[in-house]
């Protein structure tokens, strides 16, 4: 039996460093922005092949990235203004 993350395990693997990538959320501190994967993900690349292309990402990652994109997608509130 496989052990899953927690929610919020998997959201402390996205950090921001102003220093990094000018301060978007990347992964574990590394060179990969969440939206890089996102995109990536968008454009047809499996997470099979996304973790091939990037070794020093892990499965958890990637989810990750996902719950991430969630929760801000969660939060937004879209308002009709005077049409």
């Amino acid at each position: 039996m496989v052990n899953k993350m927690s929610k919020q395990e998997l959201l402390s693997r996205i950090t921001t460093n102003p220093k990094i990538m000018v301060g978007k959320p990347i992964i574990r501190g590394l060179r990969i922005t969440v939206d890089q994967i996102l995109k990536t993900l968008a454009a047809g690349v499996n997470i099979k092949e996304l973790l091939e292309d990037y070794p020093e990402l892990e499965r958890e990652d990637i989810e990750a990235a996902l719950l991430y994109a969630a929760e801000l997608v969660e939060e937004e509130r879209v308002f009709k203004i005077g049409v």
